[in-house]
């Protein structure tokens, strides 16, 4: 076996499959590109997955990857174990519709032990397999694998849901008897016993049948096209290649450990109790990854993963006895660790730091928060005599400050108290049982279409014109490919000036004419076919025939209104650049007809001075009357050119360049107007947050945009005509006018309102009763508002003239109630929540005062009769 560094494990994966004929594709943002059934990209076919459903057929069927990916169902297990963790690196290679079983097998066994590859030990290699796949058991054998190595595994089948799906072959890596203390030997491996002397290291996935939930599996049906799956785990690899006890002691861990070894002042031992250093190393990679990659800490969905990570990683830094923000100085190492194959990281050093150390700080101020509830929870188990911290505190520690069970037990060992485990294990099973509830349903693959997989037809999208005549070259109805069809059905031309939905611009709308100028059709949707070509769903108003010639005409003005709103978005993305940073990438548009949205990448909302330079910036390019221009060239000519390519798409070998002037370049497919000018106006209707680090901007261009600044100066002049403002400029001044004179009279108000609390008072505090040895005043009082009960509150707190006091005023068609306690027995919220339900209302507050409303005024004379009772 060749001693590799994980750099040179990864290289040679990548080398082999394409002397094999594969195409080698980029690793892919963290944060899923149009695919709302992920949370986060978990695999290596996750991001092929429109090849492996037959939705989009790709330029070569045998392709590669080396793909990051982030799995974080069993977080608690990281740090715990030798082989868990929440960011990894998946190699593999696939194959759709081209090679299946025998190469796939053939071509595994050799990269893995080839003297020219890695250079494995036969005898130390062992696959499971399927029982009924006999085929892959046979090819085994074929290439050399003894048969006491084969081990069949129920288990081995792959499915999620409906789809492409079949059985698996694994391989695994026998570590030795040093790893099996107890000789317990294959039968770990059989029965599937947790163990660290049979590592999996590699997973063919035969992808050969379209699963169907309603049928056994033994009548699923074979795919028109069947693929390969294989999924190889880098840190896996890398540990078995590097001899490391366990994924932490190889060169993808090691680096960052040490570091944490010089800010903590602790050495790791690679056999000893190393939870926090392993938890540190695994969850800074995932940070400094996924907010890479435009993912931000926040309170939900991934955001809500990354807050998590962090905080346990902080919390592990301070059992090290690191009590500084630290987190963000990891970022550097992790970065120059991966940079031979992911130089993003440290292109994004300086923000990924920001963003980590700006949240650790946040987090020491939470910490703080949950030091005193901690301390609130002891003093009141002592003072109730309690010997047991209840788990529904210890959860609530754990869930909204981020405490580790270990931590909370280890406080409260030391105040001399023990732990609820049950009552905690059951407020965790109800949270993941919401989580599970709530998390996005689907993941499985669409099942294939063999007839549009099978469209080979070429066809051509015409940028430049907006009608033309051109041959109907095939008609799909009802998942048959027919000669003629009435009623719905989905057609592909020759040539066709219809844009097909794609990069967030939304199809075009038109008419099919006969020869004869006659409508025969309505072109109500366009989408890319499998192969790439211009699919129209189309209303058929008499009957559409395969070859013949038909005249097609978009709908220019729905065209134009898109356009509009597609260029303009290129000047919204540059705009959003200069002013909030290079950061702020895009996350998703839509260019619709009647406007524009924009999602971005941001860690804070945008405000209204940022929006109106935002603003002003697009308006200037569009009034500069600047030409929009379009060329065709290679990538890597557009990247020297310095084009921009957008978040999450895929380019293929020539790609399209769109330039404004100097201000704008972009990769992009779309349509777009000849010159800023055509836009007319920009105007931004709404910004807002749609998700932890993801910001979204509305706006419109044109027609729309005027109407806006109408509607708003409609709002203007009818303010202008309340305030009595001569002129419509001078209505802020007089609004700021009024807003003085209120102010005052409120001041006058206020006053008044204090004389008469101050003139009721005396009556007042002579009602004195007493009960239980607590003396209180409970009276019905006279005020404007509840600012009136709080001066009764102060007068009688300064003249100190009973141990409680009970106010309640109907003010208009509520009930309002206040009460003041200075009594160390006496807890005004415990005594107001008591009270308030005989107004039908409810309220809190602290120790000392406390208030409520209610809709009952009928109840305040039995909330004042039973204010003794309540003592």
């Amino acid at each position: 076996m060749k001693k590799m560094t994980s750099q040179e494990v990864r290289q040679m994966f990548l080398d082999f499959f394409k002397s094999k004929g594969h195409t080698i594709e980029p690793s892919v943002s963290l944060v899923p590109v149009n695919d709302p059934t992920l949370l986060w990209i978990n695999s290596g076919v996750a991001t092929l997955k429109k090849y492996f459903d037959g939705s989009v057929i790709p330029e070569n069927p045998r392709i590669t990857n080396a793909q990051k990916a982030i799995r974080t169902n069993d977080i608690e297990n990281v740090g715990k174990t030798a082989r868990h963790h929440t960011m990894f690196e998946m190699l593999g290679n696939f194959s759709i519709g081209d090679y299946f079983r025998k190469e796939a097998i053939t071509w595994g066994f050799e990269l893995l032990t080839s003297p020219e590859w890695f250079d494995f030990p036969v005898d130390k290699l062992y696959m499971t397999y399927y029982p009924a796949d006999k085929d892959s058991y046979n090819r085994w054998i074929e290439v050399g694998v003894a048969p006491d190595h084969l081990i069949p595994i129920e288990d081995n089948f792959w499915e999620i849901g409906a789809g492409p799906s079949g059985p698996d072959t694994e391989i695994f890596f026998d570590r030795g008897e040093s790893f099996d203390p107890d000789n317990v030997g294959i039968k770990l491996l059989a029965e599937d016993i947790e163990n660290d002397r049979y590592i999996e290291i590699w997973n063919i996935v035969l992808s050969q049948f379209n699963a169907d939930p309603s049928v056994p599996r033994s009548e699923y049906q074979e795919l028109p096209h069947k693929n390969i799956d294989t999924g190889m785990g880098l840190e896996r690899m890398v540990a078995v290649i590097q001899g490391a006890h366990t994924n932490f002691e190889t060169d993808l861990f090691m680096p960052i450990i040490r570091q944490i070894e010089q800010l903590s002042g602790k050495t790791y031992d690679p056999y000893g109790d190393n939870m926090s250093f392993k938890v540190i190393a695994d969850h800074i990679r995932s940070l400094s990854f996924a907010i890479g990659d435009g993912a931000l800490p926040g309170n939900e969905g991934r955001g809500y993963v990354l807050r998590r990570l962090l905080r346990r990683a902080v919390m592990h830094g301070r059992k090290l006895g690191i009590t500084d923000t630290f987190l963000y100085k990891l970022v550097k190492i992790v970065g120059e660790i991966m940079a031979s194959y992911y130089p993003e990281v440290l292109e994004k050093r300086e923000f990924i730091e920001k963003i980590v150390k700006r949240e650790e700080e946040t987090f020491a101020r939470t910490i703080d928060a949950g030091s005193k509830l901690f301390d609130e929870v002891v003093d009141k188990l002592k003072s109730e005599n309690q010997e047991t911290l209840d788990g529904a505190d210890i959860f609530k520690l754990y869930d909204t400050y981020g405490f580790p069970v270990e931590l909370t037990e280890e406080l409260a060992e030391d105040a001399g108290f023990k732990i609820d485990h049950a009552g905690f294990e059951a407020a965790m099973t109800a949270q993941q049982e919401r989580a599970r509830a709530a998390v996005v349903k689907g993941g499985s693959m669409n099942k294939q279409s063999e007839v549009l997989t099978a469209l080979q037809d070429q066809s051509e999208f015409s940028y430049t014109q907006v009608a033309l005549s051109s041959p109907l070259l095939a008609i799909v109805q009802d998942d048959q490919r027919v000669k003629a069809a009435k009623g719905t059905a989905q057609v592909i031309f020759a040539t066709t000036p219809f844009y097909a939905e794609m990069g967030g611009q939304v199809a075009d709308h038109g008419v099919i004419k006969d020869a004869a100028g006659v409508v025969v059709a309505n072109v109500t949707d366009v989408q890319k076919a499998p192969n790439g070509q211009p699919l129209h769903t189309v209303e058929i108003l008499t009957e559409l025939f395969e070859g013949e010639t038909y005249q097609l005409a978009i709908n220019q003005h729905r065209r134009n209104n898109v356009i509009k709103n597609h260029t303009a978005t290129h000047l919204l993305h540059a705009a959003l650049h200069n002013v909030l940073g290079l950061h702020a990438t895009q996350a998703g548009s839509l260019n619709e007809v009647d406007f524009l949205r924009f999602d971005f990448t941001h860690f804070e909302a945008v405000n209204a001075d940022e929006l109106s330079e935002i603003e002003r910036q697009v308006n200037e390019k569009i009034w500069q009357a600047i030409d929009v221009l379009t060329v065709e060239t290679d990538v890597d000519t557009a990247k020297e050119m310095g084009a921009m390519a957008l978040f999450g798409e895929k380019y293929g070998k020539v790609v399209r360049v769109v330039t404004i002037g100097e201000y704008s370049v972009e990769l992009c497919g779309g349509t777009h107007v000849s010159n800023t000018s055509e836009i007319g106006l920009f105007k931004i209707i709404k910004e807002e947050g749609i998700g932890s680090g993801t910001r979204r901007i509305m706006a419109l261009t044109g027609q729309k945009a005027f109407e806006a600044f109408k509607a708003q100066e409609a709002v203007l002049k009818e303010v202008q005509g309340l305030v009595k403002s001569p002129q419509v400029s001078q209505t802020a001044s007089k609004v700021e006018s009024l807003q003085l004179e209120l102010k005052a009279a409120q001041k006058e108000v206020e006053s008044l309102s204090a004389k008469i609390a101050s003139a009721q008072s005396d009556e007042i505090f002579q009602s004195v009763q007493t009960v239980n040895g607590t003396s209180y005043i409970a009276e019905q009082v006279t005020v404007s508002d509840a600012g009136g009960l709080r001066n009764l509150a102060d007068i009688w707190k300064q003249k100190n003239s009973s141990d409680v006091l009970v106010l309640v005023a109907k003010i208009g068609e509520k009930v309002n109630v206040l009460v003041a306690s200075q009594s160390e027995s006496i807890k005004a919220g415990n005594l107001v929540k008591a009270l308030a339900p005989f107004i039908d209302g409810r309220g809190g507050g602290k120790p000392d005062m406390a208030m409520a409303g209610g809709n009952n005024p009928a109840g305040i004379a039995e909330l004042l009769d039973n204010v003794g009772a309540n003592l």
